[in-house]
Parts: structure tokens; C-alpha cells; sequence
């Protein structure tokens, strides 16, 4: 179902910057899933723990002990039905400020078909899961013309670029199509496990240079394998990196739940990342947009 033109030119005019509310606090990044019903290839044998149904009931009463008051639910699986059931969840849950839907985004009639499809009513922005693969396609001239359109529709792209090659196309992209709004996801893939950051530094940089890209201050599954443990402390250089290129007007905080329980429960992860952040010495207006802020208006979030 596709989102009425005045809802979309909203968006728009909401992303830049035209609320005068404070925003709340929002949970940039977390999924909902059933096992029963969602094949989730990505999952293996070290994530047994991730093989559990993760519903809004599970969630709810850590956002209230969290004082999280709206969220943005992402896409897991490379499905239709995973966009059907994102839209249940949305409608069931009113702190869902947004979904992250999904498009096969390298098929660009495959991906208008599904945008075509989709019950859109919550989408403020689109994903598909992309590895380690190699992103040469958004160089197609297919592939600019669909994010062109999904820019005119309000929506963001999400996307976590873990190598050199990666970096440059989506890079190539942003400057390509300068009204997508791109979000970066767990921080690039910063690594954790060996401390051997240069390549991921020279990543962020190229990434950062680009007004239209932000990144969320987040973990992701990667990372939460290779770790042996949640070391915040861990954590400190890589944020205060991207703080310090993004500022905090492009980064949002988010918990990656429940893929994050791998090594820490959602309060511990909400807690730690807030006080990486903390301890780059933002002020005030800053921490506000890191901690919803730039997801409202990146996202352009009805909360």
C-alpha cells in the first residue's frame, strides 16, 4: 500500500527539522521475530540464544525501565512476509514510531512491485541484508533511479558497510542521490575483537563526509560473535570517532535488540552506549539529538 503524497511531503518536511516539540527518546534500531514463522539465515550456531520468539510483550517493560518512549523496528529477513509481519507489529505496538522495511533493493522492478505490495503505513525507511557482498550494483543505473524515488517517498536507507569496497559505493550513491537520507548501522562494523582500527577510521571518514549519511551508535551481530564479552569500555574510542566526524546532529543511539543479548541484556546495552556518547563530552542539545533527535527527524518519525 503506498503512502499518500501528503503524508510523504510530511516526512519530508519533518525531517528537516520543522518540529518544534522536544524529542523523545527513541530506540533507533531493534526487531521483533517468531521463530516458528521467520527462517533467519544469518542466524548460526553460535547465536543459539537468539533462537527464542522476541515480541513486543518481551520489549515493553524494558523500554519503561530504560525510559525509552518510542522506537524504530527494523527488518530482519529478506521476505514479503517479513514486511507483513513488521506491519502487525507496528499496528499492535504504538511505541513503533517507524519500520525499516524490506526491498530486494538490487532488483529495481522487484523492489517497486514490493513497495507496491507492502502495507507502507509505518515505513520511514527501507533495508535489505547485504554481508560481506560486493555493492557495485548501486552504481546501475537502475539502482539510482529506484533510491531517487525512494527519496522522493520520504524514506531512508539503511545499510551496514563493513569493507573498503562497500564504503566507496555507498559513498558513490550518497553523492549520487544527495536528498537519500542514508543511515549507517552499528557503527560500521567497528572492530572490537582486534582493536585494528585504521581501516575502519579511513571508512568513516569517507562516509561521514557525505551530509546525507548518518550512523547509528549501535553493535551489531558481527561484532557481538567475535566479542567474548560486552566491554564498554571497548566501546569509548570508536564512539568518540564517530562523534567526532558525524557530530551528534547525524547519530542516533539504538540498541540492536535483541541481537544485543548475545552479550548483554537491553538495559546494560541502552545504559553503555549512552555513556560512550556521554563521555565525548557532548552537551545538552547534543545528547538530545543523539538520544532522538536525529532519529526523529532522519527518519522523519510520527511520535
Amino acid at each position: 500500500m503506498s503512502e499518500p503524497a501528503s503524508e510523504s511531503s510530511a516526512r519530508r518536511k519533518l525531517a528537516s527539522g520543522s518540529s518544534a516539540q522536544p524529542a523523545p527518546r527513541i530506540d533507533a534500531h531493534h526487531h521483533f521475530w517468531q521463530v516458528a514463522r521467520q527462517e533467519q539465515p544469518w542466524r548460526g550456531d553460535a547465536h543459539a540464544g537468539l533462537a527464542a520468539d522476541f515480541e513486543p510483550a518481551d520489549l515493553a517493560p524494558q523500554l519503561d525501565a530504560a525510559g525509552v518512549d518510542a522506537t524504530v523496528l527494523v527488518e530482519s529477513v529478506d521476505t514479503p512476509a517479513e514486511n507483513d509481519l513488521l506491519a502487525g507489529y507496528a499496528a499492535a505496538f504504538p511505541r513503533v514510531a517507524g519500520v525499516v522495511g524490506w526491498l530486494p533493493l538490487a532488483d529495481a522492478a522487484a523492489a517497486r512491485a514490493e513497495l507496491a505490495r507492502a502495507d507502507r503505513g509505518r515505513w520511514c525507511g527501507v533495508r535489505c541484508l547485504v554481508g560481506r557482498a560486493p555493492l557495485s550494483w548501486l552504481a546501475d543505473a537502475e539502482a539510482v533511479a529506484l533510491f531517487t524515488e525512494l527519496a522522493d517517498e520520504g524514506l531512508a536507507w539503511d545499510v551496514v558497510p563493513v569493507t573498503d569496497g562497500q564504503a566507496d559505493a555507498v559513498v558513490a550513491l550518497a553523492r549520487a542521490v544527495p536528498g537519500l537520507r542514508i543511515v549507517v548501522d552499528h557503527l560500521a562494523r567497528p572492530p572490537l575483537d582486534t582493536g585494528v582500527a585504521d581501516g575502519w577510521r579511513a571508512r568513516v571518514d569517507a562516509l561521514s563526509a557525505c551530509p546525507n549519511v548518518a550512523m547509528k551508535v549501535s553493535v551489531g551481530i558481527d561484532v557481538l560473535t567475535a566479542w567474548p564479552a560486552w566491554r564498554p569500555a571497548d566501546l569509548t574510542p570508536y564512539v568518540a570517532h564517530a562523534v567526532d566526524r558525524f557530530g551528534a546532529e547525524r547519530l542516533m543511539l539504538a540498541s540492536n535488540w535483541p541481537v544485543v543479548t548475545l552479550r548483554a541484556d537491553y538495559g546494560a546495552a541502552v545504559r553503555d552506549l549512552d555513556a560512550a556518547v556521554v563521555a565525548c563530552g557532548l552537551d545538552a542539545a547534543g545528547l538530545a539529538e543523539v538520544r532522538g533527535g536525529t532519529a526523529a527527524r532522519w527518519y522523519a518519525l510520527r511520535t
